[in-house]
């Protein structure tokens, strides 16, 4: 099956009624690669594109993000050390040098963050000065390159550096601060906003000359972190400027919501994006399907599945039914996949099981409609 073909009929609505199974499972390979440097059974050796050919299914193919990347101006330098199992980042300007820091762990290749890029108001501004003055460039050589791995697993895809508030909250300050900095300094939290919004406009004019059509902003919004109020204040305005933008060149938008859902269904339908990814329901998020469905309205789903399905606590009957429920509620607007992702603990077999589902499904929209495979 040509997954990358499907993958752009189901987000543009030319599937005929068809959804795709796509779920990410990066998590459960990097996990079992990092415990035991090999794979399981008959995945050992395998690459991801073969691992996902074996199980049957469509890949979210998120390594299109490495074909756009920064061109800062010649007064920004950035450099970093490392020392025994610490790594420091430098951004060096005219206004300052700023630093993270990044302590190895035992547990996963993933760095622990021990020091954010900002910690005063002073390393804000030097932040607003590297977004002022940075650019965007798109590489065919990185698209070529990912494409020919890749193949027609999964359509061309990327997610976005993240707005506003989850630009504070997750990449520079942490929650804590970067609320209290709204409050302490507002003004020059504004200032950043201004400039981090120009600096991802001249990002969307690269990415809508680009072949790429299915964008993400890769947010992890959670209604436990960003209040309504401040997604009303901060978030939304920024994604209806986005999605306004890459609307007029036909790009398909979602974005990433995976923690609490319950404070912002609200805001679903008022963002301008054709659909939200990760949204994670109970027993595993704060939300129901049905809840989900009813905010959604026309809106596409994206993934939908709680990961805990897939461990062995849970009765293959248990997803089956939930999956069935999936399908009933939300196709042909969904691009069905697993919130978050499955889990090292998870089951991979499960996964084909899934895909059983969803082809019988296909199988029985293209039968109604006379459609050929």
């Amino acid at each position: 099956m040509n997954f990358a073909k499907l993958h752009e009929d189901v987000c543009f609505k030319r599937a005929h009624g068809q959804v795709i199974w796509q779920p990410r499972i990066q998590c459960w390979i990097d996990d079992k690669l990092f415990a035991d440097g090999k794979l399981p059974g008959k995945y050992e050796g395998m690459t991801k594109p073969e691992i996902y050919r074996e199980l049957g299914c469509s890949a979210r193919i998120y390594e299109y993000n490495d074909c756009f990347y920064p061109v800062y101006d010649d007064t920004i330098r950035t450099y970093f050390k490392d020392e025994g199992n610490i790594r420091t980042n430098y951004f060096e300007t005219p206004l300052g040098t700023v630093t993270q820091q990044l302590k190895t762990t035992p547990s996963s290749w993933a760095k622990l963050v021990t020091k954010e890029w900002v910690c005063s108001e002073e390393d804000l501004k030097i932040f607003t000065y590297i977004e002022e003055r940075t650019n965007w460039a798109f590489s065919q050589e990185v698209f070529d390159r990912v494409q020919a791995e890749w193949g027609d697993l999964g359509a061309p895809t990327i997610f976005m550096p993240r707005v506003s508030m989850q630009r504070l909250y997750i990449d520079l300050m942490g929650v804590e601060e970067a609320v209290y900095a709204t409050i302490d300094y507002p003004e020059t939290v504004e200032a950043y906003f201004d400039a981090l919004r120009e600096c991802h406009f001249r990002l969307i004019d690269v990415i809508n000359e680009s072949p790429i059509n299915i964008i993400n902003f890769g947010d992890n919004i959670h209604s436990g972190t960003l209040s309504p109020s401040l997604f009303e204040q901060y978030v939304l305005p920024e994604y209806k400027l986005r999605c306004e933008r890459l609307h007029k060149a036909g790009k398909f938008i979602c974005s990433h919501f995976d923690g609490d859902n319950c404070g912002l269904m609200e805001f679903y339908r008022e963002t301008g994006l054709d659909g939200i990814e990760a949204i994670t329901p109970k027993p595993q998020g704060d939300v129901t399907l049905e809840e989900v469905h009813e905010h959604l309205g026309d809106m596409f789903l994206l993934d939908g599945i709680p990961a805990v399905y897939f461990d062995e606590e849970f009765p293959e009957e248990v997803l089956v039914d939930c999956v069935h429920k999936i399908l009933d509620l939300f196709a042909p607007n969904l691009v069905l996949g697993i919130s978050d992702e499955i889990s090292s603990t998870g089951d991979i077999e499960r996964v084909r099981l899934v895909g059983k589902i969803v082809d019988e499904y296909n199988a029985k929209i293209r039968a109604e409609q006379g459609i050929e495979e």
